[in-house]
Parts: C-alpha cells; sequence; structure tokens
C-alpha cells in the first residue's frame, strides 16, 4: 500500500507542480489522458498478474527450478510489451484523444504529454513485471524503496523542466520518462545481484515456452479484466468532456485524489493474489478463506478511513491542485462525494478478483466483469445518463457496478473454492492410501 500511495503521490505531483505553474487547463490536459493510457497499458500489464500467480504458485510448491524459468520468461515478455505498447501509445495519442471528443483547449497538451509519456513504457513495464515477481514471492519492501528513489528524482526533474526551463506538460512528462527508466535500472541491478530462485541472468533472458504458457494462461484474461474497464472508462471519460472544459478540470483533480483510495483495495488485491497463490501451490487449501477474509476487512477499513478524509478535506486537497477556478473545485467535490464515500465496493471487488486470480480462475471473472461492471457502464451511459444527463448520475454508474460486480465475483470464488476443497481433500486421501 506505501508503494501504491507512493506512486501514486509522485503522479500527483506532476499534476500539482503543473497545475499552479500553467494552471487548471495544464491539470485537465495531463487529466484527459489517463483513461485512455490505462486502457492501451492494462492489457500488457495484465501479464504481470500472470507472473505474480505462476511465481507464487511454483514457489509455494516448492519448484525454484520453475521459478527461475518464469523469472527470464517475465522480463522477456516485459521488453516485448513495452516496445509494443511505445508504438501504440506514440503514433495512436491525438486519433485516441479525438474519438474521446477531447476539446480544443485541451487535445494539443494532451497529444504532447502522451507521445512523451508513452516513451517510458519499457522501463515502466520491466519495473512492474519485476515487482510482481518480489512481491510473490513475500518481498514488498524492495519495490517501495526503489520506487520511492526514482519518484524523488521524477519531482526533482519536474520542478527543474517546469520552473527552470518553464515548461507545461511537456516538462512533467519528461519528469515521468526519466523517473522510470530509473527504477527499471535499479531493480534489474537488485534481481542480477538477488540469491535465489529469483536471480536474473541477462544473458538468460528468453521464452521458456512452458511458463509463458502459465503467464498467458492467467496474464490475458487478467489483461482483458483491465482493459475493459479502461474501455467503460473511456466512454466515461467521452462523456465527461461533452460538460466542458470546467468540468475536466475538476474531474482530473479529483480522480487523482480518489486514486489514493484506491491503493487500499489494490494493495490487498495484490496480497489476496500472493497469499492464495502460495497456500494453493502448497496445497494448504484451509488457510485460504482467512487470506479472503482478512484481505477483506482491511481493504474496507482503509478505504473507509481514506474516504472519510478526502470528503471532510476536500476541498483544501482540490485547492493543492487547481488554484484559478471554484467552479473546477466545485465539480471536484461532487465527484468525491458520489465516487469516493461508497469506493470500499470497489476494494471488495477487487480484492474477490484477486482470490479467484490466486485460485487460478482467469476467465469466468472476466466474463464477469464484462457483463456486470463494463457492459452495465455502456449500457447506463447510453440509457439512463441519456435521460438525466447531469455529472452525479454519471459519476453514480461507478458505485453501482462495483456492488453488482461483487455479488456476482464472490458467489463464483466459493463455488471454485469448495469444488477445488473436495477435489483436493480426495487427492490427499488418495496420497494417504497410497502411502500405506
Amino acid at each position: 500500500m506505501l508503494t501504491g500511495i507512493l506512486q501514486l503521490a509522485f503522479n500527483a505531483a506532476d499534476i500539482i507542480i503543473v497545475g499552479q505553474a500553467a494552471g487548471s487547463d495544464a491539470v485537465g490536459q495531463v487529466g484527459a489522458t489517463n483513461s485512455i493510457i490505462n486502457l492501451i497499458v492494462n492489457m500488457f500489464i495484465g501479464f504481470s498478474v500472470g507472473v505474480s500467480v505462476s511465481v507464487s504458485r511454483e514457489y509455494g510448491a516448492g519448484n525454484h527450478q520453475n521459478v527461475n524459468k518464469l523469472v527470464h520468461t517475465a522480463v522477456a515478455t516485459a521488453i516485448v510489451g513495452g516496445i509494443v505498447c511505445s508504438i501504440i501509445g506514440f503514433f495512436g495519442a491525438r486519433y485516441f484523444l479525438t474519438l474521446m471528443q477531447t476539446d480544443l483547449i485541451h487535445i494539443d497538451g494532451s497529444t504532447l504529454y502522451m507521445k512523451i509519456y508513452f516513451l517510458s513504457m519499457p522501463a515502466s513495464m520491466m519495473y512492474n513485471f519485476c515487482s510482481a515477481i518480489l512481491r510473490a514471492l513475500g518481498n514488498s519492501k524492495t519495490p517501495l524503496v526503489i520506487l520511492t528513489s526514482a519518484g524523488v528524482v521524477n519531482v526533482i526533474f519536474n520542478l527543474f523542466f517546469v520552473y527552470a526551463f518553464g515548461m507545461a506538460v511537456e516538462g512533467v512528462a519528461l519528469a515521468t520518462v526519466i523517473s522510470q527508466y530509473v527504477a527499471m535500472v535499479w531493480i534489474l541491478i537488485y534481481l542480477t545481484k538477488a540469491e535465489g530462485p529469483h536471480k536474473l541472468n541477462l544473458k538468460k533472458v528468453s521464452f521458456d515456452q512452458k511458463s509463458l504458457k502459465s503467464i498467458i494462461v492467467i496474464g490475458f484474461p487478467a489483461g482483458i479484466y483491465g482493459s475493459l474497464f479502461s474501455l467503460s472508462n473511456v466512454v466515461i471519460q467521452s462523456s465527461v468532456n461533452s460538460f466542458g472544459n470546467i468540468v475536466v478540470n475538476g474531474n482530473a483533480a479529483a480522480a487523482s485524489i480518489e486514486g489514493f483510495i484506491y491503493t487500499a483495495s489494490n494493495s490487498f488485491h495484490q496480497a489476496a493474489i500472493t497469499f492464495i497463490g502460495q497456500n494453493r501451490g502448497a496445497g494448504k487449501y484451509d488457510r485460504i478463506l482467512k487470506s479472503l477474509g482478512v484481505c477483506v476487512i482491511y481493504s474496507f477499513v482503509f478505504e473507509v478511513i481514506l474516504a472519510f478524509i478526502t470528503y471532510t478535506f476536500g476541498e483544501l486537497l482540490l485547492g493543492i491542485y487547481i488554484k484559478d477556478s471554484s467552479a473546477a473545485i466545485m465539480t471536484g467535490i461532487i465527484r468525491i462525494s458520489v465516487i469516493g464515500i461508497p469506493h470500499f465496493l470497489c476494494g471488495i471487488m477487487d480484492v474477490v478478483n484477486g482470490a479467484l486470480r490466486g485460485l487460478g480462475a482467469s476467465t469466468s471473472p472476466t466474463v464477469i466483469s464484462l457483463i456486470c461492471a463494463c457492459g452495465f457502464r455502456i449500457v447506463w451511459i447510453y440509457t439512463i445518463f441519456e435521460r438525466y444527463k447531469t455529472i452525479s448520475m454519471l459519476y453514480l454508474v461507478y458505485p453501482i457496478s462495483w456492488g453488482v460486480s461483487t455479488v456476482f465475483l464472490t458467489a463464483l470464488f466459493f463455488a471454485l473454492y469448495f469444488s477445488k476443497l473436495k477435489k483436493f481433500k480426495k487427492l490427499s486421501a488418495e496420497n494417504a492410501v497410497n502411502t500405506l
């Protein structure tokens, strides 16, 4: 969670610095790119989930040689994914933003930001994949230390480019690129010097067929899952754009603040994948439900606390981003009220989704997300929102879709868990008879 909060803090620094130096429209220019960036990136980031599940399962089962093969395959996958992602984002930036009906005030700055930002994709992919490996082994401290160092570099270059050279969105984008490559270098150095099954030898980086298949089986549906959510968010961002630049600016600032709440759910989502994946690999099915329960409770508590803080000090927090538009700040308050307060629903949904992936399920959670979240959101926009066209009605689609998805994902988890538990007990009984 600390890693996620720091990452968000450094990303928020981009928006805050450019907003203070260049005004609220610059905030909107950066914020208008988030949904389309996530749409492109999440497909490839999904494969890092496949890495995390596969490594945790093999590590829990004590198959250290397979862990090492997965490490080298993961690095090779990150290289290819990063390059492909960079090409798509760099050359498609303006086209995608035009499809989203980005207004003339924002589109030039947003296009420039995206083009520069996507130059960091090879480094970003490498950091995320290597972090997934370390988290799967139970090491979340090293990614935190590396990210902290890279984040400090990001803030320093933000200030340098924006205030010393008078840059705006291009300055914060360049700072992000530099910091991502710093993080990549440091995490690669750590893995090459590591002792154990996760030790990386750069000369051995290649695709192991079995390892790649294991990553793809979990990672591809996870990528589809992330991209489907992002696709629905692109449609929502397009609807936000239809309200004009003031709403776009306020929405961007509030979304950045809201990200800190989401970090709580995502951190316990990652924990659920690791703990349940390792326990499944070790055959300790009795600990799976306990892992799920702990993650759900902690996610709920942290999200409620963060939501309360955000709502109570919303106007003050938004004022850090925006100093020249009280109307934009009021739009941000609406988003925090409608989306931030019930955000714990998102937390529960994410944790259960992570638990399913830890159990080895990949396609079924994606199908549920497609129907209950993404499909529901798109239908809402073209029916309910079309009839009651207010920003509050648009934002309301988030908590409702989270609640619907949570119900179906939870039902799927328990059905899958008890079916696997029955199979595991049968295998245990057979092994005991064979031993006798």
